[in-house]
């Protein structure tokens, strides 16, 4: 057995541990789903930081990256921009809708009927993303252990769906936190030793293969701009929305909702400066690595970070990174598990099928749902693996472009437009529906150049862009206008309808605040329980200083450890000491 495959082992164990050390913390389907609302928000930070990054991040954005240079910093960056959005106004607001999931405030905005739609039509898209991020994984964990990838997937699903099942969301919004430690540590080690090997940024852009700004391609710079500007306004759309509200309903209240989007901006500010220089200095350094990865064709861009860990890392650091990988597409998978089971017991099982089950029943109920959700991902990631020749890159932007965004677009301004009908809200996702038909699949490239009389016929990357950036366009112009129109048509309510949509609106606006001693000693249990997991697997980094190695290659496995050792103290302290630190602080 190699070093690598024992720290994955190992790694399994510890996202297995935490499932069962976390199982006694629900005893509802509020705790299962969303922690009963009951977290710090360094947590939920971690969790709203963690659902935007996946081993895809490692994969298909690390693939861009080496092809195109800063052109994927700027998809993050406009996470970054979401995030703040969050933090400025909407995090908070999100924490007072108090629901269990988001679906619930679909319904007491635009009923039942939107409720139903809502359910069924969110479920493709989040499935298939996590389709995506399990396929990503699969690449690495193929390449690195010369495993074929039908099998990695299937045995890295029923890993991680395992530990889901297991503690809920709990589980893993706990292990969201450890795991972005862990990769916080291992990529600044990576980044670290990317910029001395590199002899720094300067050098490494100057010889970067291609254009380092705009990427390689590229006949018309507008078709990037406009790219750019729908990249921004869909993160704005996909993070400000109250779909995507279940980042923030396990916050303990307002105040830790703002503070966890504050903590997920600057991660992704910071992060994606770490993250891409690797495969920077592949493309500078390393032009012909895709050679070592010839049996995965035309993703074999996809395998550049991998390519430097395994030229340029200390031996021990790919098992590392590949725990990594796991910890990034477990936090990830979690909208296509313990979401998706959420969304489908609370608004279609209990209403629909059994309005008299008791908080019992539905747990088993949701555990069973995230048990089938996970084979369903798992069928997914064997069929996007079947295709070959698509980009993970451009999959993961076209799911969210023609099956996402029309989707928030009236839950988006149904909170600021409050007078239009109920059948806004499921109406306005068939014209979307429409709309991506039209603009993601009947289009097509010629049809663009002979519009519009280009000399030069579109690039593969040009269309790709291009389609993005039209089908979001059309989505704002055509699926937001339509949404809008619906306001000739309001008539008013049922009363009814009218005392939901008032109590929505009044929770909108009514700060949840949280400080009873129950809640007190749970924060205290959550630093104990947390601080002890993330000091073990310090330790445990720490010792892998003593695999045989360089001495720099050493001191790369004690800076890893160090970063995540100190954190854990830190969270053991606070839950000792009455004095608690920043990290820790309400």
């Amino acid at each position: 057995m190699t070093i690598d495959t024992l720290v994955v082992l190992v790694y399994f164990f510890f996202l297995v541990a935490i499932g069962w050390m976390f199982r006694k913390f629900t005893t509802s389907t509020s705790d299962y789903f969303r922690g009963g609302g009951k977290m710090l928000w360094w947590m939920v930070g971690a969790t709203a930081f963690m659902t935007q990054f996946s081993a895809w991040t490692f994969t298909g954005a690390a693939g861009r990256a080496f092809s195109d240079g800063f052109v994927v910093v700027i998809l993050f960056l406009a996470n970054a921009f979401g995030y703040f959005m969050n933090y400025i106004y909407f995090a908070p607001k999100f924490r007072q809708l108090r629901v269990v999931t988001a679906i619930e405030a679909i319904r007491q905005r635009f009923g039942k009927t939107s409720e139903q739609f809502y359910t069924w039509a969110g479920m493709p898209d989040s499935l298939i993303s996590a389709g995506v991020w399990l396929n990503g994984l699969a690449i690495f964990v193929a390449a690195v252990f010369n495993i074929p990838m039908e099998a990695t997937i299937v045995v890295t699903g029923l890993v991680l769906m395992l530990m889901a099942v297991t503690g809920g969301s709990w589980a893993v919004i706990a292990s969201d936190f450890m795991q972005m430690l862990v990769i916080m540590a291992v990529t600044i080690t990576c980044a670290v030793a990317a910029y001395f090997h590199g002899g720094g940024i300067g050098n490494i852009v100057a010889n970067f293969d291609g254009d380092f700004l705009v990427g390689n391609n590229l006949n018309y710079v507008s078709i990037f701009i406009l790219w750019v500007v729908f990249i921004f306004v869909k993160q704005f759309g996909v993070m400000n929305n109250s779909i995507n509200a279940y980042r923030y309903l396990c916050a303990k209240d307002s105040n830790n909702a703002r503070k966890a989007a504050g903590l997920a901006c600057v991660l992704m500010i910071v992060g994606p400066l770490i993250w891409f220089l690797p495969p920077w200095y592949v493309s500078a350094f390393m032009p012909e690595f895709a050679d070592q990865y010839a049996s995965m064709g035309d993703k074999a861009g996809d395998a550049a970070y991998l390519a430097f860990v395994q030229n340029v890392m200390p031996a021990g650091m790919v098992g590392l990174l590949m725990s990594a990988m796991f910890a990034a597409t477990m936090s990830s998978m979690d909208s296509g598990l313990n979401r998706n089971a959420g969304i489908f017991v609370v608004n279609f099982y209990t209403p629909i099928l059994r309005p008299q089950a008791t908080q019992k029943e539905l747990v088993v109920v949701s555990k069973f749902t995230t048990i089938m959700m996970g084979i369903i991902i798992i069928g997914i990631g064997l069929f996007i693996n079947s295709l070959r020749h698509l980009s993970l890159f451009d999959i993961v932007l076209n799911v969210g472009a023609l099956i996402g965004f029309p989707m928030l677009i009236p839950v988006l301004l149904g909170m600021w437009v409050r007078k239009t009908p109920d059948w806004a809200g499921w109406s306005t996702l068939v014209v979307g529906g429409i709309v991506s038909y039209v603009f993601g699949i009947a289009l097509t490239a010629g049809h663009i150049e002979s519009l519009f009389g280009l000399e030069h016929e579109l690039t593969r990357r040009e269309w790709s862009d291009l389609k993005v950036g039209l089908s979001l366009a059309a989505h704002v112009v055509i699926t937001g206008g339509y949404f809008l129109m619906t306001t000739r048509f309001y008539k008013g309510l049922s009363p009814e309808r009218e005392k939901e949509v008032d109590k929505l609106f009044e929770n909108w606006n009514t700060p949840v605040i949280a400080d009873s001693e129950e809640q007190a000693n749970l924060d205290t249990k959550q630093r104990g329980m947390l601080g002890k997991l993330i000091s073990t697997a310090g330790f445990g980094i720490l010792a892998m200083a003593l695999i045989p190695n360089e001495p720099t290659g050493r001191l790369l496995f004690l800076l890893c450890g160090s970063i995540v050792l100190t954190v854990g103290i830190l969270l053991i302290n606070a839950s000792r000491s009455g004095d608690k630190p920043e990290l820790a602080q309400q």
